[in-house]
């Protein structure tokens, strides 16, 4: 494995000479979307043991990780062992009490006083206990992990062990947020709120009564929850888009038990205008100018070093004038998709991948042309994993209106039975755009024509056709500056610059030749490669600690202007 230097964004460098890398987690409420004020987190020092190490380690972040106080990578399958032991404050504890985690990468075992809690499989969903009846006055919390990456069962992403290129260090056990919550025997357990433009219905799980409280200007206004359910009708709306992201917020109450939460109301649906297949936002014409996003960081890997961090890569990305982030085969923790939420950022989201990846047939040869191949044949558990997977993902993402289209496949890697997995998809979730295939190996069923073009001019003409066209990747250009990269002797790019001039003038080039003028061909949307530079990959436009954004706000964004006019 080549090895990285290891670069801090400006708030790790912080919180590493603070000495408390974890203390910007510590005191965060992780779940905005469910808001409840009974909350004790766990992140912070935790005992641990892998292999040859044993120590302390910075929860929320991944051994892997510099942030994490370990920075070993694993071999695959090596057993992580954490321990954590707390004790609970007098009056914290209601009737019941939760344990809950963000994500943890791998299979895991919990354990509490020494008694199985449960197990968990899998790496991108959040996952609770009830462990009321098995906590005491002072608590041992263990849990017991195995990452096994060589069995390409569980979806796993852009992870691997020999990394390099397009390929990035993997990442193991606990990296999102551990925390208690406690409640009244009967409590408002999740969410699942459906919105169009004047209009909201919210179901909640575990609760049958109750009343919304919601917060408006000129007053709140009461609604009552009957069987689950409450309606709500806004006389005067406020549409949800980029350029004016209004959330509407409201509290909920059902017995005891009290939750802060919020919705938006907006609407995505596919039309012909004039003629040619157009997506359409809010009940208008709408072209989703967006970017690829990873979700590394240098010091933290799948984990920022504080939460606020997903803040500033969205700011960043909106001064630019992009109002749409591919989050590429990654789920994020629900504080991305809030700010998302928040500031105005449209959300594609990819599923991640499992199965076995081939170099030679999943990339050489669609990048030559050779684009119809049959789909590889699956194992049980390999489908099962990935259906699963993508499951819990549209569950646990549902509520979000920065969330208005999927990717189910990227570029073949994992891919199988893509028309049946489409209608799959339709069934979780009949309200958002499907891209089945993102880049190649085309089936007869998505929403969308999704091209990938890197090595060749983009040309639409002759497309046009029964489904909106999104150029789901392109670009990929290198600028390296070498103090802020993490690999000095290798460099992976489409194109490369050697200086910040050649690098913006080809990009504003590519956009004015290739971009702009392909909307009027029925380019609905395109996807530039890449928010930041990840490890090997310099063709971000910060750089991977974050510290440097490589072209000139302003010019880029008068060229973006354009795409909207």
């Amino acid at each position: 494995m080549t090895e990285i230097k290891h670069l801090t964004t400006k708030e790790g460098e912080a919180l590493l000479n603070s000495g408390n890398p974890a203390r910007e987690y510590d005191s965060y409420y992780p779940r905005k979307m469910l808001v409840r004020y009974s909350f004790f987190s766990l992140n912070g020092e935790w005992d641990f043991e892998c292999e040859d190490f044993s120590g302390k380690i910075n929860v929320p972040f991944a051994p892997e990780s510099l942030l994490s106080g370990v920075c070993r990578v694993y071999k695959n399958g090596a057993p992580l062992v954490y321990k954590k032991r707390f004790s609970l404050n007098d009056g914290f504890i209601k009737e019941r009490v939760i344990l809950h985690f963000g994500a943890i990468d791998g299979v895991a075992a919990i354990y509490l006083n020494g008694t199985l809690l449960g197990t968990h499989a899998g790496g991108y969903d959040a996952f609770s206990f009830d462990i009321t009846d098995k906590l005491k006055k002072e608590n041992e919390l263990c849990l017991e992990v195995v990452d096994d990456l060589s069995s390409h069962i569980y979806p796993y992403g852009k992870q691997r062990l020999a990394r390099g290129g397009m390929w990035y260090t993997p990442i193991s056990g606990i990296w999102q947020s551990v925390w208690l919550e406690s409640v009244p025997s009967e409590y408002i357990k999740s969410l699942k709120i459906d919105t169009g433009s004047d209009f909201c219905r919210i179901f909640f799980d575990g609760i049958e009564g109750g009343e919304v409280e919601l917060h408006l200007p000129e007053g709140d206004k009461i609604y009552t929850i009957e069987n689950g359910k409450c309606e709500i009708k806004i006389d005067s709306p406020t549409l949800w888009s980029p350029e004016s992201p209004h959330l509407y917020y409201f509290t909920a109450r059902s017995g005891e038990d009290k939750i802060d939460s919020y919705f938006a109301l907006r609407t995505v649906e596919i039309k012909k205008i004039d003629g040619i297949p157009r997506i359409l936002l809010n009940g208008k014409v709408y072209f989703f100018n967006g970017v690829l996003d990873q979700g590394y960081f240098s010091d933290g890997i799948y984990t920022p070093a504080s939460p606020n961090e997903y803040a500033r890569d969205i700011l960043a990305m909106k001064s630019l004038g992009f109002n749409t982030l591919r989050k590429h085969i990654k789920v994020e923790p629900e504080e991305f998709y809030y700010q998302c939420d928040k500031l105005g950022m449209i959300v594609f989201q990819d599923m991640v991948n499992n199965g076995k990846y081939s170099f030679f047939r999943d990339t050489a040869l669609p990048t030559i042309g050779i684009k119809n191949l049959r789909e590889k044949k699956r194992t049980p558990r390999e489908r099962d994993a990935f259906y699963e997977g993508m499951k819990r993902t549209v569950s646990q993402l549902y509520s979000h209106p920065c969330v208005v289209y999927y990717t189910i496949f990227n570029e073949g890697w994992g891919q199988f039975e893509a028309d049946k997995m489409y209608r799959l998809m339709r069934e979780l979730d009949s309200t958002r755009i499907i891209d089945t295939t993102s880049g190649w190996f085309r089936k007869n069923e998505s929403d969308v024509n999704s091209l990938h073009v890197y090595f060749k001019a983009v040309k639409l003409k002759g497309a046009k056709g029964e489904k909106p066209i999104i150029l789901s990747e392109f670009g990929g250009y290198s600028y390296k500056i070498k103090e802020h990269s993490a690999n000095l002797q290798k460099t992976y790019g489409y194109k490369k610059f050697e200086n910040q001039d050649e690098f913006e003038n080809a990009l504003i080039d590519l956009y004015e030749n290739e971009v702009i003028p392909n909307v009027k061909n029925g380019l609905c949307g395109a996807i530039y490669t890449q928010l930041s530079d990840v490890e090997d990959e310099t063709n971000g436009f910060l750089t991977y600690d974050r510290r440097v954004l490589k072209v000139n706000s302003e010019r880029v964004r008068t060229t973006m202007e354009k795409l909207n006019k």
